[in-house]
């Protein structure tokens, strides 16, 4: 693996000390308490950060509540002016925001600037399809042009948001945007590791005009402070793991309460015969490492034909062993750290297991603490039998195996395999890979892409199948999932059970005669 080599640059002019007092200021808390995070980039002390006690989160909502009766009669018109300006900001502000993120997270630039992306594309797409979205709908009544029905979207009240560290920008500002449109209210728990680029973005939000009593933040440890969320909000957005989601889920049905779940994924990506093997392998590199591989649509298993399975593999590992790792805040590594020891004890234990079950390192396979404690190197295994904890179970890092398949009917049968559905990776001619696509198990297919083209495209919805969640972000999905829909039902001219000069048995007769015109008419 090649480094960057300029001395790496991890303190920014736009982070002072006087700059994160403004931002953990954002924090609801009285409980006194702080905890200390820690920059994956050096390991340093990065900021104190307040505890928020089940008191202050009782506080946040009461005050969430209050707010969001006022913010549900603002004008869609007003609410799309605001998307309109937060798109701005967060473009206009990028360098402090990438900044944030580096020094939370320890990814590198180019991927940091990733969220920028998908905030601002985020902001923009709901500014503009709001009204459409939201508007209330006509429905066919029950008795044509005697009963006429209109649905409305209505908010769903509190949301309750936990956020988590790998995409610390975008899974809590992507995902509070089209919350907040609808005219909900937040309280939200960023993750532990990474609250100071969710409190940049949510005062974005502020200066863009959002009413700042809408968006509320509460801070600690998930057992207290999310738990105390999950009792108390009207629906519930997650991202995280899958044991977690499921303990979530079971929180929100004994209350009969909604929730989004984007939970773990396994990742297949297959190298179809008609593919281009170097622009699949190119194209396999970002799939795998982007963010250091803490990304959950990113691929961890790669399937490609038994007769080309050498051509692929000197391609791939060619490029992985080229990619310039680095801890610095600026554009010149390829690859970043790992967010914390327990993710790198996660690699270390999951590479150590599989070459213990007879795999072969075919690039990486270390650790690189002369980068930065959590480092670790983009790794290749190949012959990773299904003893092997990675066979199966996600890693979520730098870690990606290879498999020689013999008939595409195989690679969809291994593709297809586990327990996860998230996202899925076809590399070959599109029309060849269109007919593969809706036989894969996973809720987003991206051909000649790893994800991106599903991620950045905000319009399609977003979300797992199987063991990867429930519901969708992104698309109309992603904003009717924070709505009740509210049906208003107007009878004229007669009630529904006929005029009441008419008897029951006359009435009945008479609409089962109509019942038989209108199975004949089209739109009906």
């Amino acid at each position: 693996m090649s480094v960057a080599e300029a001395a790496p640059k991890t303190t920014s002019s736009l982070v002072t000390p006087e700059r994160v007092a403004e931002l953990t200021a954002l924090i609801r808390t009285t409980s006194g308490e702080t905890r200390t995070t820690i920059s994956p980039m050096n390991g340093e002390p990065v900021a104190e950060i307040p505890v928020s006690s089940i008191a202050d989160v009782e506080a946040a909502f009461a005050a969430a509540r209050t707010a969001q009766e006022a913010w549900s009669k603002t004008s869609l018109r007003e609410r799309k002016k605001a998307l309109l300006r937060l798109h701005d900001l967060v473009l206009e502000h990028q360098d402090e925001l990438m900044d944030l993120i580096q020094i939370e997270s320890g990814k590198s630039r180019a991927h940091a600037f990733d969220e920028i992306a998908h905030v601002a594309l985020t902001a923009r797409f709901y500014a503009r399809r709001l009204k459409k979205q939201l508007k209330p709908k006509r429905r066919n009544g029950a008795l044509p042009l005697l009963t006429s029905v209109t649905v409305i979207p209505q908010p769903k009240g509190v949301v309750g948001l936990i956020s988590p560290w790998n995409y610390p920008l975008t899974m809590a500002v992507s995902d509070g945007i089209p919350a907040v449109a609808a005219g909900n209210a937040i309280v939200h728990k960023p993750d532990s590791q990474s609250p100071l680029i969710a409190l940049a973005g949510i005062e974005l939000m502020r200066k863009a005009g959002f009413p700042a009593e809408i968006w509320q933040v509460v801070s600690g440890a998930g057992s207290v402070v999310g738990t105390a969320i999950i009792e108390r909000a009207d629906y519930i957005c997650f991202t995280g793991s899958t044991a977690t989601g499921k303990l979530i889920a079971q929180q929100a049905a004994a209350r009969l309460v909604s929730c989004s779940l984007e939970l773990g994924g396994k990742n297949p990506m297959i190298v179809l015969p008609s593919a281009n093997i170097n622009k699949a392998a190119a194209g396999a590199v970002e799939a795998c490492f982007s963010s250091a591989g803490q990304l959950c649509v990113s691929i961890e298993r790669l399937y490609v034909p038994e007769e080309k399975y050498e051509e692929f593999k000197t391609a791939f590992v060619t490029r992985v062993e080229h990619l310039a790792l680095g801890a610095a805040l600026d554009w010149d590594a390829d690859i970043g750290s790992l967010v914390s020891q327990s993710q790198l004890e996660t690699v270390t234990a999951h590479v150590k297991d599989a070459v213990a079950n007879g795999a072969t390192v075919l690039a990486g396979g270390k650790g690189r603490p002369d980068l930065g404690p959590y480092f670790y190197e983009p790794t290749v295994l190949e012959g990773v039998t299904e003893s092997a904890e990675c066979f199966a179970g996600e890693t979520f890092g730098p870690l990606a195996s290879l498999y020689p398949y013999k008939t595409t009917e195989d690679a969809v049968a291994l593709a297809n395999g586990g327990e996860y559905g998230l996202n899925a990776s076809l590399w070959g001619k599109p029309r060849e890979a269109k007919a593969i696509a809706s036989r894969i198990k996973a809720g987003t297919v991206n051909i000649n892409e790893g994800f991106s083209a599903t991620f950045g495209s905000v319009d399609a919805p977003m979300g797992g199948m199987r063991q990867s969640g429930l519901g969708r972000r992104q698309g109309a999905e992603g904003i009717l999932r924070y709505t009740e829909p509210q049906s208003i039902g107007v009878q004229r001219l007669m009630p529904m059970n006929g005029p009441s000069a008419l008897q029951a048995r006359t009435w009945a007769k008479l609409l089962t005669v109509g019942l038989k015109v209108l199975r004949r008419t089209p739109r009906a």
